[in-house]
């Protein structure tokens, strides 16, 4: 494994937990100094961009330095449990990447790697070695250390962040990170600063560099919804690529809880997607409002998105 010093005294997320995660006892997220990869597969659910016309390989990491009540992704993201790998040697990590690869696909994408960023630049490393070069995505949740991300800088082709919130309380709430919105930002800044607001696509119309902003609508959260896309348009650029979802489908301890457990309603999304021509944001994608559960994974099989 690369970069030990990194692993023995861990402030790679901006938990800045100072864990040894070779010997314990571990961090806020409970990952050690293994891989820690769960699932590596092709997905072709992601914006049309970034999945191109046959798919993205995605390589999802286990655990994740939030714990969103709501998150789809709880087989594998849920730090309360072991964490479930799949992949324990860097050999048969590259092998699965490459041989996805090998059908024609161009991009990478890790999904949750804010706490494993050690982890994935040393696969990345290890796909060129073995003489590939494809585009490499950074699928973020956005709760990301600035210092981390100036590291990436040249080597991370497209940045893919979610921002979830600017409302401490329900960022707290609903994810255990009090100081979200303020991280975010300047997260979003940084990367801001290394790509600008210009997404380049190659002559197939898929990405290569650049950012795409995520936004979940959560039921009964439009203000937050509009106070993200306010921040964008402000603070960064309306020209900016968004990907405003609807797709929220009450999941993990959302299901009983008294304001997540349902779906968004019609007039909530079509607020926010208002309020998103109001402020001159014309570049991304919105969801068909009938998206609600067609992208629930299962991470029990080998190919999650497709059972």
């Amino acid at each position: 494994m690369h970069y030990p010093d990194e692993l023995t005294d861990c402030a790679i997320c901006p938990r800045e937990c100072h864990a040894n995660r070779f010997t314990g006892p571990l961090g806020w997220c409970k990952s050690d100094a293994s891989f820690n990869i769960s699932s590596i597969c092709i997905h072709r659910g992601e914006e049309p961009v970034i999945s191109g016309p046959q798919g993205i390989c995605n390589v999802f990491f286990a655990h994740c330095n939030l714990q969103c009540i709501y998150c789809q992704n709880h087989q594998i993201s849920d730090n309360r449990g072991a964490l479930k790998q799949n992949f324990h040697s860097l050999g048969s990590i590259v092998n699965a990447i490459t041989s996805i690869l090998d059908k024609g696909i161009n991009l990478v994408g890790f999904v949750s790697p804010s706490h494993n960023i050690p982890q994935m630049l040393a696969i990345i490393e290890g796909v060129r070695t073995a003489g590939y070069n494809p585009r490499w995505v950074y699928n973020t949740n956005g709760y990301d250390s600035v210092a981390a991300l100036k590291r990436l800088e040249g080597i991370i082709d497209i940045y893919l962040p979610d921002f979830k919130y600017m409302d401490q309380v329900i960022s707290e709430e609903y994810s255990g990170a009090k100081n979200y919105p303020e991280v975010a930002e300047r997260a979003l800044k940084e990367m801001f600063r290394q790509k600008g607001a210009a997404l380049h696509l190659n002559e197939d119309g898929t990405a290569e560099s650049g950012i795409i902003i995520r936004h979940l609508v959560l039921p009964g959260q439009v203000k937050n919804s509009m106070d993200v896309l306010r921040v964008i348009a402000g603070e960064l650029s309306p020209k900016l690529h968004i990907s405003l979802m609807s797709q929220y489908y009450p999941a993990n301890r959302a299901i009983t809880h008294p304001f997540l457990g349902r779906s968004v309603r019609s007039e909530e999304y079509q607020a926010v997607c208002n309020e998103m021509e109001n402020l001159g944001i014309s570049n991304g994608w919105i969801q068909e409002f009938e998206s609600s559960g067609n992208y629930l994974p299962d991470f029990r099989l080998s190919h999650p998105f497709e059972g």
